[in-house]
């Protein structure tokens, strides 16, 4: 039995490995930044399943997995992931640089359907709690994916350019020194992804009670065990973004982790709507005071991060001071 967690570990990193490469032949097939989109809406679809089934088990407690999933994803994305990825650029190229543009779109509108789903529930009157009325949360489910939608355009066809490596826009010498893959080695790499994405959100749900036993143990509360089991979702696009920073590809690193979270809210939050619309189950989607002003830091600091197109060592740090006071404040609220 002891073993038993020891090797869903090790079959978790078997399955993330796999994962990233087989993502990667497919970035070079496609090119950026359909690579990082691929991988970020695959992951994202496959939690989006696993946090549907979680709701419709309507066991005690899941009608917070939404809130509670996707907002331990912001802070792990934003903060975690990007705050690693600028200390290893920082380390090895003193600073590192990205187009401001594009960035700045996927930051403007994961803020704003951030504040739509997660802040105004606790301010509005129709009902008590932080909880949206059902034609309140099918307005902001309709406005999250008409934004996401309006992303995917603009990343892959209207402002494409904006999306690309600095090193890469605008230089039609700098190419990608690895051959480009074949079509059919392309699609058995998506095939192989789907299998092992699928794996990492089995072999993670199967690490839940084991994750549970350790959150019980150390005293925090149940809602630790999303933001762990998150973590663990949100593997192979981390180690795919930390990859594309020690290439000094900071761009392709920040659409790994700004869209993931993007793709969190804009593609889970409608699903949710249709659940709670069509089975009358309730979302608890408003955030306390203190997720609130972590939510608020996250974005204030990720602004000034990207306000120049150049990142260093002590903006790396900030985040990564702000995502350990989060998880410090989880396990102990």
């Amino acid at each position: 039995m002891m073993l038993t967690p020891f090797i869903l570990i090790a079959a978790l990193v078997l399955s993330i490995l796999i994962s990233v490469h087989f993502a990667e032949v497919i970035a070079l097939r496609v090119g950026q930044p359909y690579g990082s989109l691929l991988l970020a809406l695959a992951v994202t679809i496959i939690e989006v399943a696993l946090i549907s089934s979680i709701l419709l088990s309507r066991s005690p407690g899941s009608d917070a997995i939404v809130r509670d999933s996707i907002f331990a994803t912001i802070m792990i994305v934003c903060n975690g992931l990007v705050g690693i990825c600028l200390l290893i650029g920082a380390l090895k190229y003193n600073e590192t640089i990205f187009q401001v543009d594009g960035t700045n779109i996927t930051l403007g509108m994961l803020i704003t359907t951030s504040v739509l789903v997660f802040v105004l529930p606790m301010y509005t009157t129709s009902i008590p709690g932080p909880h949206y009325s059902f034609e309140q949360l099918r307005g902001a489910a309709i406005a999250c994916l008409a934004l996401y939608v309006a992303y995917v355009y603009a990343q892959t066809i209207k402002h494409r350019n904006l999306f690309l490596p600095p090193r890469i826009f605008g230089s039609a010498l700098e190419h990608s020194s690895h051959k480009k893959p074949s079509l059919k080695a392309a699609i058995f790499s998506g095939i192989v992804i789907i299998f092992s994405l699928t794996a990492v959100v089995l072999l993670s749900k199967m690490l839940a009670p084991y994750i549970e036993l350790f959150v019980n143990e150390i005293g925090a509360p149940k809602e630790f065990v999303g933001v762990l089991i998150a973590g663990l979702v949100l593997l192979p696009e981390s180690i795919s973004a930390i990859r594309h920073a020690a290439s000094n590809k900071m761009q392709n690193s920040f659409n790994l982790a700004l869209g993931s979270g993007l793709a969190s809210v804009g593609l889970t939050i409608p699903v949710a709507a249709l659940i709670s619309i069509f089975t009358g189950i309730t979302l608890t989607l408003g955030l306390d005071a203190k997720s609130q002003v972590f939510l608020l830091l996250t974005f204030i600091i990720s602004i000034m991060t990207i306000s120049t197109g150049r990142a260093t060592f002590s903006q790396g740090m900030m985040h990564i001071v702000i995502f350990l006071a989060y998880i410090r404040f989880t396990i102990t609220p």
